[in-house]
């Protein structure tokens, strides 16, 4: 594995943990660094990282926060 690859890895700890349980992805990354993006890309779709899923919880936040105000009203 080229040693900027490992760095990449090394400095995204979530990208680290996430190769840490899918160990299958270390095949691939031997054989091309170009599969960090797709590797990032399903990361971010399992831990919910993707700007959809923080629109979606901020979205969750808001609806309890104004349902806790309409009981106090």
């Amino acid at each position: 594995m080229f040693i900027e690859t490992q760095i990449a890895i090394r400095n995204n700890p979530n990208l680290y943990r996430y190769l840490r349980e899918n160990s299958h992805w270390y095949k691939y990354l031997n054989r091309s660094p170009y599969f960090l993006k797709e590797i990032e890309a399903e990361m971010k779709s399992r831990y919910k990282l993707t700007p959809v899923d923080k629109i979606e919880k901020f979205s969750n936040r808001l609806d309890m926060i104004t349902s806790i105000i309409d009981v106090f009203t």
